[in-house]
């Protein structure tokens, strides 16, 4: 079954993409997860799966691959985060990998399913310290496990991405690549903290 839910007032459906920023200011761990944010290239840190029903989410994090529940609408990081182990982040917007791919109705949902369900069947498995294997199964980091779920269904969203102070590194699926790579939509107030979040 396909579900629906609003985050900050955009509109997920199962299998779309939440996209965050490290940290959230004014809050010392917070803090802490802005230092980590700037060592991933792109505005976008950490990705995770809505699938729903109501707010629920897979992501892998520093528990491995959890899911978890947004209490309402809002990203509402302090309450989520004993849930996610300690992850403080900002709301940065939805990825989409399939719209505007031409998929009848029937096939996206199938599809939709599909990537949902693989999220879900990883649940359990722990943290992927390898950045550099991201063809593993037996374990994820945030990227790799959409990346992972979405290759299920004949769709790469690694695009080679590297970073220019480390060679070799575009073997990493980077959350900013998954962001740009798909149709997105940005939160309302995301320009602003960009901005202000990587001074």
């Amino acid at each position: 079954m396909i579900h629906t839910f609003e985050i900050e007032g955009l509109t997920a459906q199962t299998g779309d993409i939440i996209c965050t920023m490290n940290g959230k200011p004014d809050i010392l761990p917070g803090e802490f997860w802005r230092l980590v944010g700037r060592l991933v290239p792109g505005d976008v840190d950490h990705v995770a799966m809505y699938v729903g029903p109501a707010g629920r989410c897979v992501e892998a994090g520093s528990r491995g691959v959890i899911s978890f529940d947004m209490p309402d609408s809002n990203w509402n990081t302090e309450r989520m985060a004993r849930q996610r182990g300690m992850l403080f982040d900002t709301f940065y917007g939805i990825a989409s990998p399939l719209e505007g791919q031409g998929f009848t109705e029937e096939e996206e949902n199938e599809m939709r399913m599909i990537v949902a369900r693989y999220c879900l069947n990883q649940v359990g498995k722990p943290y992927n310290l390898n950045f550099l294997n991201a063809e593993t199964e037996h374990a994820f980091y945030c990227s790799q496990l959409i990346y992972k779920a979405y290759q299920q269904i004949g769709i790469n969203l690694n695009t080679g991405l590297s970073m220019e102070q480390l060679p070799g590194t575009n073997a990493i699926v980077y959350p900013q690549e998954i962001w740009g790579e798909c149709m997105h939509r940005l939160a309302n107030n995301v320009k602003l903290e960009t901005v202000n979040n990587r001074e």
